[in-house]
C-alpha cells in the first residue's frame, strides 16, 4: 500500500504561459494569492513534502516553503521536463504532479491515485466522467526517471504518448465537483472567470 509518507508532491510551474501572454502562471494572483499557493494549500496534506518546478522566479517560489527544481535546460521542453527534475530531487518512491494552474485540485488526488496501484502499475492518472485522461495530475513512479530522461533525450514532448507506453493505471474520477476540479486557468479570461465564480 502507498502511503502519504510515500508520495512527493510536485507543482509544475515551469512553463512559459505563452496562452496567458507569457507571464509567469504560478504567480498570477487568485484572491490575492499565487495561484501556486493555491495548489500547494490542497497538495501539501496529501504528500510528504513538495518540491515545485519553476525555470523562472525561483526566489518567490521558494518563499512558499517548497524546494524549486528547474528543468535541465532552458528550453522550456514542457511539462515532461518538469516530472523529470521532480523525479530526479524526489527521495520517495513516488511522485504526485499537479499542475500550477488548477487551483481546485481534488483534496484526495494522491490517496484516490495510490489506492489504485499495484505492482505492475507505474503511472496512475485521473480520467474524468466525459473520459478525458488528466495526464499532468499523474502519480508515477520514482524508478521511471531514466525511461522519461531517454524519452526527452529523442526528441519526445508528448505526455500522454509518453505514459502510454508505461505501465499505466487509469482510475475513475467521476464524484460530483470532479470534472471541475481538474480546471486550468491557462488564460487570463479563464483566471478572472475563476475569480469571480469563487473558487
Amino acid at each position: 500500500m502507498v502511503e502519504r509518507k510515500d508520495i512527493t508532491g510536485l507543482i509544475l510551474a515551469g512553463g512559459r504561459g505563452s496562452r496567458m501572454g507569457g507571464v509567469d502562471k504560478g504567480l498570477q494572483p487568485l484572491d490575492g494569492r499565487p495561484l501556486a499557493a493555491h495548489v500547494l494549500t490542497r497538495l501539501r496534506p496529501q504528500v510528504g513534502t513538495v518540491l515545485v518546478n519553476a525555470n523562472r522566479n525561483a526566489a518567490a517560489y521558494a518563499a512558499l516553503g517548497c524546494q524549486v527544481v528547474a528543468d535541465a535546460d532552458d528550453s522550456f521542453a514542457g511539462p515532461l521536463s518538469g516530472m523529470l527534475a521532480g523525479l530526479l530531487a524526489c527521495t520517495s518512491d513516488w511522485l504526485q504532479s499537479a499542475p500550477c494552474d488548477a487551483p481546485l485540485l481534488p483534496d484526495e488526488l494522491a490517496a484516490r491515485l495510490a489506492s489504485a496501484v499495484d505492482d505492475s502499475t507505474d503511472i496512475a492518472v485521473p480520467v474524468t466522467a466525459d473520459g478525458r485522461l488528466q495526464p499532468v495530475f499523474c502519480l508515477l513512479r520514482r524508478s521511471l526517471s531514466a525511461e522519461l530522461e531517454r524519452y526527452l533525450s529523442g526528441g519526445g514532448r508528448k505526455v500522454e504518448t509518453w505514459i502510454a507506453a508505461q505501465g499505466l493505471r487509469r482510475v475513475p474520477f467521476e464524484r460530483p465537483g470532479d470534472e471541475r476540479a481538474f480546471f486550468n486557468a491557462n488564460t487570463l479570461a479563464e483566471l478572472q472567470a475563476l475569480e469571480r465564480s469563487d473558487g
